[in-house]
C-alpha cells in the first residue's frame, strides 16, 4: 500500500463519520493567515527551511482534508 492509498483510506473513514460536517470543514482564520504569510514569503524568496517544512505540512493537511471532503460529498450525493 502506498502513502497515497493510505491517505485515501483514512479520508474515506473520516468522511463516513459525518459527511455533512466533513464537507463544511474550514481552516481557522489564524491558520489561513499563517499559510498566506508562508506562501508570500516563499514567493518572495524570504522563507526559511523550517518555514518551508511548515508550509509543506499545511499543504499536505489541506490535500488530505480536501480528499475527505470529496469522499463526503460522494456519500451525500449517493444517498
Amino acid at each position: 500500500m502506498s502513502v497515497s492509498e493510505a491517505f485515501g483510506d483514512v479520508a474515506s473513514l473520516i468522511a463516513q463519520m459525518n459527511p455533512e460536517k466533513i464537507v463544511k470543514l474550514k481552516a481557522s482564520n489564524v491558520m489561513s493567515e499563517r499559510v498566506e504569510n508562508l506562501v508570500f514569503r516563499k514567493k518572495n524568496g524570504t522563507i526559511t527551511l523550517d518555514e518551508t517544512s511548515e508550509l509543506e505540512r499545511f499543504l499536505a493537511l489541506d490535500l488530505f482534508i480536501g480528499l475527505a471532503k470529496a469522499r463526503a460529498n460522494q456519500l451525500i450525493m449517493n444517498k
